[in-house]
């Protein structure tokens, strides 16, 4: 590992009524209440006290308004706080635990605990070679998705908590069959921020669940420093900001992140323009393919293509496409230059800890030459 920035790469990834109120005597038995300093993550919050660590998982699903979920991390031994509902009571360090979403993986094996990971969803998704390894000795199983999860497959693993990834909300009925279990389930809010640091921030949470803080807040500080230090190396060696498009359709719509999404920060900090830079939602736009047609004439790069890997593959979609500028200037490049046969993506999994180096794959890309013989790592040229 000659930098960190390859070992931070390689070591890689309850209810609402119950979770929303603490009543007199739970306010009576944990005091002395300090923050845990989170920096740029918006959907968390880590709260130290006496007998344990409040986590606080904010607005956890595209649409929620206003939700804040509760959780109380009880070491091991220890006594635990009043509670009303012993969902919100979670025992730390976890022995098992349950992953929804692939970069869960990378985080808790950044930690070194990649041991407790006992079932994922999708098998198919993950790139770690490691993960897969214990997936094919029968170590990790696969429990399924959404209303396909295998609720008896849980039982037999019995986890200390299923980390679910909360696109669904908790009123779906999959979660309910979980919790009917007497099963933890925390919901997980990474994808929602809209920070590439933010995204980064939940290994914190990680730490908190696996009693590693001190190691997580240190991962976390080389990635900040790492990603400031390039973000600044990037706005003092370059002039102009590219135009930049982004996406392929999904039959006749093109699913459009606004502008106050992650990628299109990660665009700005590259020294580049988004096209829609100046819009702001909460969920993706949609917008027909004739209009986004006409905007992606202006774009000199074209990133983030679907699952494309050449350019006849774009062309066969729609022949209009090889008029756009950056078609027929060879300007196109795809986050999947790390994928396996079935379909596992690393640019979703050690990405989401590794923001310095896709912001530095970005950068390399929309100003060629300014990282000297730099080579990319999640993306790559598509001809």
């Amino acid at each position: 590992m000659k930098s960190l920035d390859f070992i931070i790469l390689l070591i890689p990834v309850i209810i609402l009524d119950s979770c929303s109120v603490r009543n007199d005597k739970q306010k009576e038995t944990i005091s002395d209440q300090s923050s845990v300093a989170i920096v740029n993550a918006e959907r968390f919050k880590l709260q130290k006290t006496d007998g344990c660590t409040i986590v606080t998982i904010i607005d956890p699903w595209q649409g929620a308004d206003g939700i804040e979920q509760e959780y109380y991390l009880v070491k091991r031994g220890d006594k635990s706080p009043s509670s009303n509902n012993n969902s919100q009571i979670i025992y730390v360090p976890l022995k098992k635990i349950i992953c929804t979403s692939t970069t869960h993986l990378a985080m808790i094996t950044a930690l070194g605990m990649e041991d407790a990971i006992a079932g994922v969803s999708g098998t198919g998704l993950i790139y770690d070679n490691n993960i897969l390894s214990k997936v094919d000795k029968g170590l990790i199983s696969d429990i399924g998705y959404d209303s396909g999860i295998n609720s008896e497959l849980i039982i037999k693993i019995l986890p200390d908590l299923v980390m679910m990834y909360g696109i669904g909300g908790e009123s779906a009925g999959y979660i309910a069959k979980i919790r009917e279990l007497g099963i933890k389930v925390m919901f997980n809010a990474d994808y929602l921020e809209t920070d590439p640091l933010g995204k980064a921030e939940w290994i914190k949470l990680f730490g908190a669940l696996f009693c590693r803080e001190e190691m997580s807040d240190s991962i976390y500080s080389s990635i900040e420093n790492l990603y400031n230090q390039t973000k600044t190396n990037i706005s003092n060696n370059t002039k102009g900001r590219p135009l930049v498009l982004l996406g392929m359709p999904f039959r006749d719509i093109w699913y459009i992140s606004p502008g106050n999404s992650y990628i299109s920060k990660l665009i700005k900090d590259a020294g580049g323009e988004y096209l829609w830079e100046n819009t702001v939602s909460d969920v993706s736009l949609a917008y027909g393919l004739e209009s986004i047609y006409l905007q992606s004439l202006k774009a000199d790069y074209w990133l983030n293509i679907g699952s494309v890997t050449s350019k006849n593959e774009i062309s066969s979609f729609d022949p209009r496409f090889q008029a756009i500028p950056s078609f027929r200037n060879g300007n196109l490049f795809n986050n999947n230059r790390r994928i396996t046969p079935d379909g596992g993506n690393d640019y979703w999994e050690s990405g989401t800890l590794n923001p310095h180096i896709i912001l530095k794959d970005i950068a390399s890309i929309l100003h060629p030459g300014l990282f000297r013989d730099y080579e990319l790592t999640y993306y790559r040229k598509i001809e």
